[in-house]
């Protein structure tokens, strides 16, 4: 465990589940399925036992810092790393990549977002062990794709080689391809093959080989951090980071690294995977009544409804009849009642 690192990507506006969500906290700072815990913390928690805490690294913005600490008080406070400004996954990821070097250059690190969920742990932490394994043995990059259960137009898709397995681990294989989300029929035509994997964002790798990747496919951006190795974790090392993180292309590991690398794989995974990008994600995974809906609160009385979220505070009585489809949020003095096909739309009108 000591050379195995937890990378939790928490920067992010983080504003689609609204009015629940907002640019001043964000989904991933939210207890958005009514757990008592909120995605950060859950996020954090799924690899206990697989990650020390010492080893768990935060990257976020100046604004969240504090929400950070709050709920994540096992986390060393040098640990969480603040970004000045927003410039995508790339360079954060460059950025802690050459911090935890300085400290293991051997290093093994897991790489995810702060705002997923994951329904079915134990399968997960079977499948980041192995990654972990592969990884290690070998100067691969390791994705986890996402079996799909419908043709999701929100998420990028994997396209996998599965005609041959890895020589290490035979449910390891090459990836052919990265898939930009794609159109409705686009979506269709992939689920109907079976080597084509939602991307669910979360990578595994060495330190050694995600730094390599980053001086041959983005000199760029890894120059940056590479000249100001020396002022990690000294006084000054923010006041650096201020200076050159603004530098950076906002680019997307994706575009940056999985795109370009040659020793990419890819673990096809069943989990209960979501990254909770919707309303309609979050009833879908919320384990829905007989009729479809999912309820988050408490005092909620359904009559006649069908395929519906309701998400309250608790603190009314909420009586809902003749709804098919819809989403019912109670925030402070925000009450959003509309079509789930239709929440994309009143989310960016407010």
């Amino acid at each position: 465990m000591k050379n195995t690192h937890l990378v939790i990507l928490a920067g992010g506006a983080g504003t689609r589940l609204w009015p629940l969500s907002s640019n001043e906290r964000p989904k991933q700072f939210l207890d958005v399925l009514g757990c008592g815990m909120t995605l950060i913390q859950l996020t954090a928690a799924r690899f206990k036992g697989l990650v020390p805490p010492e080893n768990i690294w935060v990257a976020t913005s100046a604004e969240y810092r504090d929400l950070v600490k709050e709920q994540l008080p096992d986390v060393p406070e040098g640990n969480i790393l603040v970004e000045p400004c927003r410039r995508n996954t790339a360079p954060c990821i460059c950025y802690v990549s050459w911090k935890i070097k300085k400290r293991n250059p051997r290093a093994n690190v897991v790489v995810t977002p702060s705002d997923h969920m994951i329904t079915d742990v134990k399968a997960f932490q079977s499948a980041i062990k192995d990654c972990m394994e592969f990884a290690a043995e070998t100067d691969a990059i390791v994705t986890l794709g996402i079996r799909p259960t419908h043709p999701e137009t929100g998420y990028g898709y994997i396209k996998a080689d599965l005609s041959y397995s890895s020589s290490r681990r035979n449910n390891i294989f090459r990836v052919d391809a990265f898939k930009e989300k794609p159109q409705l029929e686009t979506a269709k035509e992939y689920i109907q093959q079976s080597n084509y994997l939602w991307n669910s964002g979360i990578f595994v790798w060495s330190v050694s080989t995600i730094v390599n990747a980053f001086r041959v496919y983005h000199p760029e951006i890894s120059h940056l951090f590479e000249d100001i190795f020396s002022y990690y974790d000294l006084p000054q090392e923010q006041d650096m980071i201020n200076q050159q993180f603004p530098k950076c292309e906002s680019i997307s590991v994706d575009y940056a690294i999985m795109e370009k690398a040659e020793e990419i794989f890819v673990y096809p995974a069943d989990f209960g995977w979501s990254d909770l990008g919707s309303w309609e994600s979050l009833r879908r995974h919320s384990h829905p009544d007989k009729y479809g809906n999912a309820t988050v609160g408490e005092q909620i009385d359904l009559y006649e409804t069908r395929d519906c979220i309701i998400h309250t505070s608790g603190l009314k009585k909420v009586v809902v009849q003749g709804l098919d489809g819809y989403v019912v949020v109670e925030k402070d003095n925000t009450l959003l009642i509309c079509k789930l096909s239709e929440e994309e739309r009143i989310r960016l009108f407010h």
